[in-house]
């Protein structure tokens, strides 16, 4: 908690803000290239360990662009959830903390492709290495601070974070046992998804140790602060000067002036045209 307060303190100015805006609009493009040029994705923007090894570094950032879903209906439905959930937990964390947990899952699915390929020599074209666990773990973040939040699991059921994360929970676990069960030598497929999902997990666990003492907020507390703040902002956007008489504001022109009238009885202010010819409210 200490160590990340004082990060913080030091880098919070080049924090991103709505991440989660970047994050759906290189989904979208993802989902585009899956769907019309998926040998684009696969040879030149995947997470290829040897092909970064030889130079293609920006393949460290264009493999994010995989989307969570290449069907029509569903990446709508998907982008639309993943957007919730990651501008919730932006708003509930701050944006700083928000940006550490969304690259550290980055940096834990590199981690993982250089840890399949230097022990099977495999790249990423032989296995999908995308962003399916950055986007579980981060459903985990979203369940473990509202745990009693309900989904309308396809459309109908309703059901509790808390439960779905387990669910999910279960999957990686699976995940997990069948790298352990057929051995890197039989499937490096298991071995690659094993990997990303342990670094998912571990992501998890450590950021939330870290944060174990952070203030919660419920999710109706943090959607009454930010009513709250955009009502203060709308009401500090309008006008500040008001005539009594003419009902004009300085919006209405650049060369208005206003003035308080020390004879009237209460705060009323005048535009130049009735500040010496109004009758005084007494």
């Amino acid at each position: 908690m200490n160590f990340l307060n004082k990060l913080e303190r030091k880098f919070r100015k080049y924090a991103v803000p709505n991440l989660m805006n970047y994050v759906i609009f290189m989904y979208g493009i993802g989902f585009v290239i899956m769907n019309f040029a998926p040998t684009l994705y696969w040879g030149y923007l995947c997470l290829d360990f040897n092909a970064i090894l030889h130079g293609q570094i920006w393949r460290l950032v264009t493999f994010l662009i995989y989307p969570p879903n290449t069907d029509f209906l569903w990446i709508l439905i998907s982008l639309y959830f993943y957007y919730m959930i990651g501008m919730q937990l932006e708003r509930q964390w701050g944006a700083f903390r928000f940006n550490i947990y969304f690259l550290t899952g980055i940096l834990g699915h590199i981690i993982a492709a250089g840890v399949v390929y230097f022990s099977t020599g495999l790249t990423g074209i032989f296995f999908p290495m995308t962003t399916n666990y950055i986007n579980l773990s981060l459903f985990f973040a979203f369940a473990a601070s509202y745990p009693n939040m309900e989904f309308l699991v396809f459309f109908v059921l309703p059901v509790k974070a808390k439960w779905l994360a387990l669910l999910d929970g279960v999957l990686f676990a699976y995940d997990i046992y069948q790298s352990v069960y057929y051995g890197i030598t039989v499937s490096a497929v298991y071995f690659a998804n094993a990997v990303c999902a342990v670094l998912a997990l571990l992501n998890f666990f450590v950021f939330f140790l870290m944060t174990r003492n952070l203030k919660r907020y419920t999710y109706k507390e943090v959607h009454r602060r930010r009513t709250y703040r955009r009502e203060v902002h709308n009401a500090s956007s309008g006008p500040r000067h008001k005539c009594a008489i003419c009902g004009r504001t300085e919006l209405d022109g650049d060369n208005l002036e206003f003035r308080y009238c020390s004879k009237c009885k209460g705060n009323y202010e005048y535009c130049q045209d009735h500040l010496f010819t109004h009758e005084h409210v007494k």
